[in-house]
């Protein structure tokens, strides 16, 4: 009888802080996760210092008129004469050139990523990040901040493809996807220091530390993670990928097997990790139109491109850079009120989007999304009844209903577009084309930004409560959307989530060659390979052990005869898949 565990056969059950790899592994995973809390205060330093007084009044007041020019870098019009004789800037480009810089980044960044491994793309990116806030802490005027945003956003990009990578390659397999799902929410742990330092530093009357003490701390997590990531395992799918299969099993054994490079675990994952990316490999070099050349990869490039747009276009864009504009909108114009707001919001943020990622694995990604789309048309519908009826009426209480609309609507949003955005998108792709894909997402949501940052501000200029409507039609095709298209991929590794969107072998050739390659390969092993013979007949070994008295059983014996025991319970059917 041949019979192979699953990777819930081989996990340690104990809590993960008694395991000494999963703990140290842990700590890795968490220097990983500063980049997105990086991340985070750099999407809301910009939006929280534009209610800081002193730094209105340093760069003269920028206005929220959309001017094309604003974007053009012509050697006969450098960055300085784009600004106006009254030294008036466009808040659009104040607050989306970070954006730019990180979309002139990003087709660079897989090739750092694949090329020089997922931890000195993580250096490369912090390190230019770091030249970025240093040329922003000391700004004399307008032009010198603009710049500095630039190179911020073009460093952040790489540490950004990288990390989330990082990260779900090297997490024990029962926590990855929790894990991963806290990557993204741990953008609000930045957003959240980021407005309540604002809120604490506004109160500097007369002084530009107002505004620069929140560059200063900017820099304090990415020069953290400069300096520690050597200490970090560098990804193992991405070592064996590099023909170091040595060096991958040695990190699958410290981390997976708690020391054990012969741990059944470590055995189980490496095997699956090294046919995969055999697989791959044998498909040939991977450019970027094999993005879109299979029909797996289709299904996987639809998905990505709709979620990189649902996440800037359902609406969360109006309060994430425009708060200001919106809670003046309705009637709240004290910059302590405003400030506050802004700071109680990230907290409701960062509470909801961690709630959802620690239920992820048991409920399940598509009933998540679904639950959350559903709940923002609803929340929305009624936002936008609330804004028409203060603009028409100054009334005071549609004006209070308002506010509460927000945090609602925040709440559906944060348990599926905070914690799964970067987590679905990372396991629905193969090892091959993750960097590349996961780049792709990244493009899609510079592109949403651009277009909410120079569209928003005149919209709601023009036409106030009214541009809702475009994000009420918009959160009805997403809700569509995500109800046809996309698929549960719980309780799969990242290797069978891969396969989960080639389809079935009468719909993909490509499917069947992997599978047939793949196939071949197993059934050689079990005939071939001396380690693979010796498993089977410690297992059998083990089977017979358990006529034993379960007082002389190991805790080795006791967790294989739980396999055997799962086997004999089994349907034939069951057997057969």
């Amino acid at each position: 009888m041949d019979y192979w565990p699953t990777v819930a056969d081989l996990v340690d059950t104990r809590p993960w802080y008694q395991n000494r790899g999963i703990l140290l592994v842990n700590v890795c995973v968490g220097l990983a996760l500063l980049t997105s809390y990086t991340s985070g205060f750099d999407g809301s330093m910009s939006n929280g210092l534009q209610l800081v007084d002193e730094w209105q009044q340093f760069f003269h007041f920028p206005t929220v008129r959309f001017d094309p020019r604003s974007v053009l870098l012509t050697p006969s019009s450098p960055l300085r004469m784009m600004i106006t004789s009254d030294r008036r800037l466009e808040t659009g480009l104040l607050t989306n050139v970070q954006n730019i810089g990180g979309l002139i980044a990003l087709p660079f960044a897989p090739l750092v990523t694949d090329g020089l491994g997922r931890r000195k793309a993580m250096f490369v990116g912090g390190t230019i990040m770091l030249g970025g806030v240093v040329l922003q802490v000391q700004s004399l005027d307008v032009a010198q901040f603009i710049l500095a945003r630039g190179m911020i956003g073009f460093g952040i990009a790489f540490s950004v493809n990288a990390a989330p990578l990082l990260i779900t390659e090297v997490a024990y397999p029962t926590q990855r996807s929790t894990i991963t799902a806290m990557y993204n929410s741990m953008w609000y742990v930045g957003s959240i220091v980021s407005a309540w330092t604002t809120f604490g530093t506004f109160r500097m009357a007369g002084s530009s530390w107002s505004w620069r003490i929140p560059s200063v701390l900017q820099a304090l997590p990415t020069l953290l993670q400069c300096t520690l990531i050597w200490f970090c395992p560098e990804s193992p799918r991405w070592l064996i990928s590099k023909g170091r299969d040595r060096e991958a099993k040695e990190v699958l054994g410290k981390y997976h097997g708690n020391g054990d490079i012969n741990h059944p675990l470590v055995e189980y994952e490496y095997n699956e990790i090294k046919e995969a990316i055999e697989v791959e490999e044998e498909l040939g070099q991977i450019s970027w139109l094999a993005l879109f050349r299979t029909p797996g990869n289709r299904r996987r490039m639809r998905i990505i491109i709709a979620l990189g747009f649902f996440c800037q276009w359902s609406g969360n864009g109006l309060v994430s850079y425009y708060i200001n504009l919106i809670l003046e909108g309705v009637g709240i114009k004290a910059a302590g009120t405003k400030t506050l707001i802004n700071g109680v919001l990230q907290i409701w943020n960062f509470a909801m989007a961690l709630s959802s990622a620690l239920f992820v694995e048991r409920v399940g990604r598509r009933k998540i999304f679904l639950a959350s789309n559903a709940g923002m048309l609803l929340v929305f519908s009624a936002w936008t009844v609330t804004s028409a009826l203060f603009q028409e009426t100054a009334s005071r209480v549609a004006g209070n209903i308002t506010i509460v609309m927000i945090f609602l609507y925040y709440g559906f949003y944060d348990i599926a577009y905070t914690p799964l955005l970067v987590a679905y998108a990372v396991e629905i792709l193969p090892f091959r084309i993750r960097a590349k894909g996961f780049a792709v997402l990244s493009i899609t949501i510079n592109i949403a930004l651009i277009f909410n940052q120079y569209v928003t501000p005149v919209a709601l200029d023009k036409i106030g409560w009214k541009y809702y409507l475009f994000y009420v039609g918009f959160l009805a095709f997403e809700l569509g959307f995500i109800f046809l298209y996309l698929w549960e991929t719980k309780g799969r590794t990242l290797e069978q989530t891969a396969v989960l969107f080639d389809g079935e072998p009468t719909e993909d050739d490509l499917f069947v060659e992997e599978l047939s390659v793949a196939a071949r390969r197993r059934e050689s092993r079990k005939i071939a390979s001396p380690e693979r013979a010796i498993t089977v007949e410690r297992r059998v070994e083990v089977f017979h052990a358990s006529k034993r008295p379960e007082s002389q059983a190991s805790t080795s014996d006791m967790y294989e005869m739980k396999s055997w025991q799962n086997w004999e319970g089994t349907s034939p059917r069951s057997r057969e898949n």
